[in-house]
């Protein structure tokens, strides 16, 4: 584990960048006075936002770019065009060392194109997955893939059940998380075969994983399991239509309080407890999802988050960094590698 921890930032990825970024990087300084950052980006906008507040200017270290990865750029032409990108350098950065963890809230496609080319995948690793918490009725429970994978063998899922259950093991703080494949019902004769392949293998695997089976799109907020297996297509949709309920139910419960003289008065008395349930819902407080399985740590921020949202991201990053993420994923990948070769062997014999 590295004293101090380095991040690379990209600093013109966003909606709001780099305004955004810069109040990001001045909140997470104050959460953690030394983790140091590197700056990439155009140093014209980025130096006077960052010299205004002296104890970020310290931490910071700017490196100039002209260039920028658009929001709407394909990820094809960002690998091509991009290679002096502010997104790019940052993810080299992680790359030759110079940084332990990237941090962007650019366009996804092209963050994971690049960061799988330029960091490449763990050993054992098919595919990276995007991976990210969100608060269920027992807490929290971590989700992926959300979006980087369109369709998954049975192979991929149990790689992304592996590094979802590290994932919550280090970022949840569970001993033993259990595990659900998403699936249409939860009887083991629905779904695809991709899913029922994993299933088998998971339930007969020889790690130390509390796999509990299939879930249902109901148990996401249920928090039946602690991490939540699915493809990538399954995953993002499932991720915006919970987003999409959320601002859904906001929206009515906002009118109907301002409906009247008396609901506005109730409004006022249950203030306390209406800006409790605003913050457990609060998406800024469980941004910053990760690219799990690539060889290093780079977490995606969602690109209309402000500085609160961005400075989470970040402390996300040193988080991982700090408890070697990436190592306790290899460990078991070995582990789950040599059983697996361990039972085919038995099997010829």
């Amino acid at each position: 584990m590295p004293d101090a921890v380095i991040v690379a930032v990209d600093g013109m990825g966003g909606d709001n960048a780099p305004g955004m970024i810069v109040e990001g990087l001045s909140l997470a300084r104050r959460r953690m006075p030394d983790v140091e950052f590197l700056v990439f980006g155009d140093e014209s906008q980025l130096r006077p936002l960052i010299e205004a507040d002296t104890e970020t200017a310290r931490a910071c270290t700017i490196r100039h770019t002209a260039d920028a990865v658009s929001m709407d750029d394909k990820p094809t032409t960002a690998l091509r065009t991009g290679k002096n990108s502010s997104m790019r350098l940052a993810i080299d950065a992680v790359d030759t060392g110079e940084a332990h963890a990237v941090v962007s809230a650019g366009n996804t496609g092209a963050l994971m194109a690049m960061a799988t080319i330029v960091l490449r995948t763990l050993p054992g690793i098919a595919r990276p997955a995007i991976a990210s918490a969100f608060p269920t009725l027992r807490g929290q429970t971590v989700m992926l893939d959300l979006g980087a994978n369109i369709e998954c063998d049975a192979d991929s899922l149990v790689q992304f059940a592996v590094m979802g259950e590290v994932f919550a093991r280090n970022e949840l703080g569970l001993e033993q998380p259990s595990i659900g494949i998403l699936n249409v019902g939860v009887e083991g004769l629905k779904g695809n075969e991709h899913v029922k392949k994993a299933a088998a293998i998971l339930a007969e695997s020889p790690l130390p994983i509390k796999f509990h089976g299939f879930v249902e799109g109901d148990d996401l907020s249920a928090g039946t399991v602690d991490v939540i297996v699915t493809d990538g297509f399954t995953g993002n949709i499932a991720l915006k239509t919970a987003e999409g309920a959320v601002r859904l139910f906001g929206h009515y419960l906002r009118e109907s309080l301002l409906s009247s003289l008396r609901t506005r008065l109730g409004a006022l008395i249950a203030r306390p407890a209406l800006q409790t349930m605003r913050d457990r819902f609060d998406p800024r407080q469980y941004n910053g999802a990760m690219l799990v399985g690539l060889n290093g740590i780079c977490i995606k921020s969602h690109g209309g988050t402000d500085g609160v949202g961005f400075a989470n991201a970040i402390v996300a990053a040193v988080n991982l960094v700090r408890r070697e993420f990436n190592e306790r994923i290899r460990e078991d990948l070995e582990e789950l590698i040599a059983a697996e070769a361990t039972m085919e062997k038995a099997a010829v014999q």
